[in-house]
């Protein structure tokens, strides 16, 4: 077990997760992170909370259900804390926890690295600060452009609330990722026009051997090119189904984070936007496929309301 990790996650645990003496703290975790939650186990023993663990097999992908049992574990726990390989963060069980008063945080695919490193260790007051700042931009706009390399995907975000996570989860029903540092909405199912170049990684793939052009039409990808394997493996994921629907648009708020191929910690990177497909039933969305796969774009200009508010990653101070 790496006590590194867990006199980290005592830090986390307080800050983030407002962890109390005697309060329920359930891990769920894989067979994959198992060694990575042991360590993280051992800090809720120490913090006196009354800690538990349990273990499942890995989900085949982001935003597939976890088994009946643990649903039930998780609404009935005070903090609740994922540890996976593939992101429970756009499930059925993580909007009924919160919905009970959870506080919830997922971290899919995280490594050791990440836990000793860049985004975990932001300044997470003002991370918060810029995450609420864009969320309410967001909330405010209508209709987003995002613009890349001569590349153009347009969609609505009419009557939608943004979303922030902050990385901060200290009351009750509320949750995020952990590392975090973005703000993000559901666009509206079907309103997706244009292309857009995906360039830094997709969620369960990867960093991207090359970049990947996506052609939307009516909110849906009809078409996926690359010269590496990726565009494949992306439509072979999603599905022929609802998962190729345009499910979410978010933009990173953590000057932290790095792009390491793990997409809990990219789409958090200040300088990207991600786009995701599939399932955004538990934010405000309408689509239930049962899976979530977030694409990160480096460097864009991003519009809302034909009002720059990003040009070539960096935000703009009058946000």
């Amino acid at each position: 077990m790496n006590q590194q990790i867990t006199e980290i996650s005592k830090n986390v645990l307080r800050n983030c997760l407002g962890l109390r003496e005697n309060e329920s703290f359930l891990i769920v975790t894989d067979d994959a992170k198992k060694e990575i939650a042991d360590a993280v186990y051992e800090a809720g023993k120490q913090l006196g909370s009354e800690a538990m663990m349990v273990v499942m097999k890995e989900r085949q992908k982001s935003g597939e259900e976890p088994p009946a049992a643990i649903s039930i574990a998780m609404a009935n726990a005070d903090v609740v804390l994922c540890i996976t390989e593939h992101s429970l963060t756009h499930t059925q069980a993580r909007k009924n926890a919160v919905k009970v008063g959870a506080r919830l945080a997922t971290m899919p695919g995280i490594t050791e690295d990440m836990f000793l490193e860049g985004a975990i260790s932001a300044d997470y007051a003002g991370v918060m600060q810029l995450t609420n700042e864009v969320t309410e931009r967001l909330t405010k706009g209508s209709k987003v452009r995002i613009e890349k390399e001569g590349h153009v995907l347009t969609f609505s975000i009419a009557e939608r609330q943004g979303i922030p996570s902050t990385g901060v989860y200290v009351n009750p029903g509320e949750s995020g990722n952990l590392p975090s540092g973005e703000a993000y909405i559901a666009p509206v199912e079907g309103s997706g026009e244009g292309q857009i170049r995906i360039d830094g990684s997709f969620a369960g793939i990867g960093k991207l051997s090359a970049p990947v052009l996506l052609t939307v039409e009516r909110g849906r990808i009809i078409r996926a090119e690359g010269e590496g394997p990726e565009a494949e493996q992306l439509l072979r994921i999603l599905g022929d189904g609802d998962g190729r629907l345009l499910g979410e648009f978010g933009i990173g708020t953590n000057n932290k984070a790095r792009i390491t191929g793990v997409v809990l910690e990219d789409e958090k990177v200040y300088g990207t936007i991600h786009v995701a497909f599939g399932s955004n039933n538990t934010f405000g969305g309408t689509i239930s496929a049962g899976v979530h796969i977030d694409g990160v774009v480096t460097k864009p200009n991003v519009f809302i309301d034909d009002v720059m508010i990003m040009e070539q990653g960096k935000l703009i101070e009058s946000l």
